[in-house]
């Protein structure tokens, strides 16, 4: 075999393997999010992954940096250029206007999956990464920014997070505001010129209030001085970012008005919001949304008022573990180890295993494959963390019985009726 042949293939840098040990972590997570999705209302869509590519440079506006150097694009053999998604708004406003979702009624709508970015790969930030995300649409007023706000809110006082991040909030004001806006800052900075850096010189010309969002402290004491938004809403929008903030008093949210908060994409405006937190070092946002009415019109539909947020799943996931938030009890392993203790007993611990399973749906059973002595049997029942290995033995065979072994506890071993098991096994476990 050639070297070339036998060189090992790795995964792709910045897209990794979720290992079992980390499943767990995961399925918690998502388990909190479907079920607070569900309590709120939310349906669940599924879109591809893959999508035209002219999808995101119409929606994110093909000046920002996702579409200039982050996007995995390619041309499929009909020569049709297609994109990984790089994020979940536009392909669900896609998939809304082609299955009329948005004719004369509101969504809620809710996706978790992977998104795509060929940024550098870092602690809680990779090239495969995955959201979950929320989108509404055809709702106008502040109750439903309001009301996406209180579902992350929510979603961190159920993870024990809540007093481990800052909502931090901003209004973008009408399209129209923004643009008188825009030719004020532009007129600021380019009487600062020779303090912006490189990116924020490109960024002048093409998205001037990204770079209020600059975090280079040599352009700190400039961007402090800069004509700030918040002076030149319309009234319209004024009015909603007031009422925005009276609900979330009401409803007992702290937050901070950050005029710098402005996101990265061209499709936000009015209400923008983020969750930061101050746990994982500079990587501090941990959710961000806000209004996009104008993406549905954009993308060939009918004007429709839009509000949504997503969050980094891997980055949530890495503040659950380093704040030690995540549950023993849900880090996976089994509840009870069955083990045939020679070959004998094998069919009868398969069939018994199957018994038990149907009648405690929720028991977490484990039956030991593949031989082996008597000792090797019981070192991979200590080792599968559960709780009560079963033994059945020649024995335990002749009398139709099955030996009950605590492996956490410091207990005399017990002796059951199989046909007993079940009603044992739930007393126990139950304590």
């Amino acid at each position: 075999m050639s070297k070339s042949a036998a060189k090992k293939i790795q995964a792709i840098r910045g897209m990794n393997d979720l290992l079992p040990s980390d499943s767990p972590r995961w399925q918690f997570f998502e388990a909190k999010v479907r079920q607070l999705m569900q309590r709120y209302g939310f349906d669940e869509i599924r879109t591809p992954i893959v999508e035209q590519t002219a999808l995101f440079a119409r929606s994110i506006g093909e000046v920002t940096d996702i579409v200039e150097k982050e996007m995995y694009t390619f041309d499929d053999r009909n020569g049709d250029s297609l994109t990984l998604r790089p994020e979940g708004t536009a392909s669900c406003v896609r998939a809304a206007m082609e299955h009329g979702l948005l004719h004369n009624q509101t969504q809620r709508l809710w996706y978790q999956g992977p998104m795509f970015r060929h940024e550098r790969p870092q602690k809680g930030r990779y090239r495969q990464f995955h959201q979950v995300g929320v989108e509404t649409y055809g709702f106008e007023g502040p109750d439903i920014d309001a009301e996406v706000i209180l579902i992350s809110a929510r979603l961190w006082k159920e993870l024990g997070l809540f007093e481990h991040v800052t909502l931090e909030l901003n209004s973008l004001g009408s399209a129209e505001a923004r643009l008188a806006y825009r030719e004020k800052l532009v007129a600021y900075f380019e009487q600062h010129r020779e303090v912006l850096d490189e990116d924020s010189q490109r960024r002048l010309i093409s998205n001037p209030l990204r770079i209020l969002d600059s975090k280079n402290p040599a352009m700190a004491d400039m961007l402090n001085g800069a004509p700030q938004l918040m002076d030149h809403l319309d009234d319209e929008s004024r009015e909603h970012f007031e009422q925005l903030k009276a609900m979330l008093d009401a409803a007992g949210i702290p937050f901070v008005i950050n005029p710098r908060l402005v996101r990265g994409l061209d499709y936000y405006c009015r209400t923008v919001f983020e969750w930061t937190t101050s746990a994982l070092g500079s990587q501090g946002t941990v959710c961000a949304g806000g209004r996009y009415d104008g993406m549905v019109e954009q993308l060939g539909g009918k004007p429709t008022p839009a509000v949504g947020f997503a969050m980094g799943i891997e980055r949530l996931i890495l503040l659950l573990e380093t704040l030690d938030l995540v549950p023993e009890e849900a880090l996976g392993g089994c509840d009870v180890y069955l083990v045939p203790m020679d070959d004998s007993a094998t069919v009868t611990a398969l069939t018994l295993a199957e018994q038990l399973r149907s009648e405690l749906p929720d028991l977490r059973l484990q039956l030991h494959c593949g031989g082996g002595s008597f000792k090797s049997r019981m070192k991979k029942a200590d080792k599968s963390a559960a709780t009560l290995a079963i033994l059945l033995g020649e024995d335990e065979l002749a009398e139709q019985m099955a030996t009950l072994k605590f492996l956490r506890d410091d207990r005399e071993q017990q002796r059951v009726s199989q046909a007993a098991l079940s009603s044992a096994l739930g007393e126990l476990l139950a304590r």
